[in-house]
């Protein structure tokens, strides 16, 4: 089998039981035959957690050392992910962006992904690594950090399956797909099993979070097939294409 990319969020990743389940659906996948790239978002509220603690420092602070601080958040959610799938057994290794080859425009809080290096990438997967990549982040042309703005660590995922010419390009949730209205706060809400790119990017712009915009945008650029799929529940996500 090829390369599958695998992206976990916030909540999928937010304690050690939860790392662990992370972990053990990578580490399937790796035993299936696949060459596992994963990308990981920031711990729970860490990124809530870091702009208080930038704000205590001053109201309006350097948009530069923001992205500095905030790229923290995934970096240690990615060490820490791998940490669990090598104790699980497998050997893996965590790339922060500038690490993977991330390159994107030089705006602070926004960015976008201008091209993927995936030289290191390829080297560790060639050497049997399971990559567990920083989504969120990358670097400029003065080699900066930079971040990629809300929901930016699905729009890695989706630049990465772009990059590596992936077989599938899974975001892990916790919701189990993606539905005309938030199903915790509508009983008749319905699930899709299949919705095209221009019906998401419609759920997006009237609210819905489930992908946000830009991911959305590049995923129908690249003809990027997105499964949707909870972390937390084995049963059929929804389909984006």
């Amino acid at each position: 089998m090829g390369i599958i990319i695998q992206k976990f969020g916030g909540t999928s990743v937010a304690d050690r039981e939860k790392l662990f389940r992370a972990a053990k659906i990578i580490t399937d996948a790796a035993s299936a035959g696949s060459s596992v790239v994963a990308v990981v978002s920031a711990q729970g509220d860490t990124t809530d957690e870091l702009l208080k603690k930038a704000a205590e420092i001053g109201p309006a602070p350097s948009k530069r050392e923001l992205d500095a601080l905030l790229a923290t958040g995934e970096s240690a959610s990615s060490a820490l992910l791998a940490m669990a799938v090598g104790e699980l057994g497998f050997p893996a290794v965590s790339l922060a962006g500038w690490q993977m080859g991330v390159f994107t425009e030089s705006v602070h809080g926004n960015a976008k992904i201008l091209r993927i290096d995936t030289e290191r990438i390829l080297s560790e997967l060639q050497k049997g690594n399971i990559v567990i990549a920083a989504g969120f982040q990358g670097t400029d042309a003065r080699n900066d950090i930079t971040t990629l703005g809300r929901g930016g660590s699905d729009t890695t995922a989706v630049a990465l399956a772009a990059a590596l010419h992936a077989d599938a390009c899974r975001i892990y949730k916790d919701v189990d797909g993606v539905y005309s209205a938030d199903p915790r706060l509508e009983h008749g809400a319905k699930k899709y099993d299949v919705i095209s790119y221009d019906e998401m990017l419609k759920l997006a712009q009237s609210g819905a979070q489930v992908l946000h915009i830009p991911c959305i945008e590049l995923a129908k650029r690249e003809k990027v097939v997105i499964e949707v799929l909870s972390t937390f529940e084995d049963k059929p996500g929804t389909v984006v294409k």
